[in-house]
């Protein structure tokens, strides 16, 4: 998330990068995310359904948690940078939301799969979901990691993230930070288990 947020920096956004967060998300981290610059955002957990459970990857679960973006009223346009879940969505919302090009989501296993669709040098979003293809956990021994293409693109995620130029500068980040939402839901109430997580949701204000 310090890497997307010095990266919007990098390209002079206008919008604030807002991080939605579970209860889950330590204060360490939560901290870090207001000295960038971040407004940070609690929701809580949803579920999926009691008959469904013992189907569903922790995975899966966390994408549920994601659709509190709809609940987001303060913000008459967000652009997700997420697209873990973008079929997931379509199946509820083909008529509300626009979905982005492949210039600003390249997927990476594009460029192996329909390397005729990549023109890598116009590509203004990479999104780091292929195994082994995350900046700090790289290592280049999984499949498809050693290609030059991928290395590149991990090289230049580092060259943002250690950009000190790029850090937030003010005597005070912004941040909404343990204040979770609480206007009347479209989601269904959670049921009250233990839940954890660390994965974040990305949303522009726009």
């Amino acid at each position: 998330v310090v890497g997307l947020a010095k990266g919007l920096r990098k390209v002079k956004s206008a919008y604030p990068l807002v991080v939605a967060v579970l209860p889950d998300v330590p204060e360490e981290h939560r901290q870090i995310l207001g000295s960038q610059g971040c407004i940070v955002h609690e929701i809580e957990p949803i579920y999926p359904p009691e008959n469904q459970i013992q189907f569903a990857m922790a995975y899966y679960v966390i994408n549920y948690s994601k659709l509190r973006i709809w609940n987001f009223e303060e913000y008459s346009k967000m652009l997700y940078l997420d697209a873990d879940i973008q079929d997931f969505l379509n199946m509820f919302f083909q008529h509300v939301y626009k979905p982005i090009p492949l210039v600003y989501n390249l997927v990476l296993a594009m460029l192996w799969r329909h390397p005729e669709n990549v023109q890598l040098e116009k590509v203004k979003v990479v999104h780091y979901c292929a195994a082994g293809s995350k900046p700090w956990r790289y290592t280049g021994k999984e499949t498809n990691m050693d290609r030059e293409d991928i290395k590149l693109l991990v090289a230049k995620w580092w060259d943002i993230y250690n950009d000190e130029s790029l850090d937030f500068k003010s005597a005070e980040a912004p941040s909404l930070e343990g204040e979770a939402f609480s206007k009347p839901s479209i989601m269904a109430p959670c049921p009250n288990r233990q839940f954890h997580t660390s994965q974040l949701l990305l949303l522009l204000e726009s």
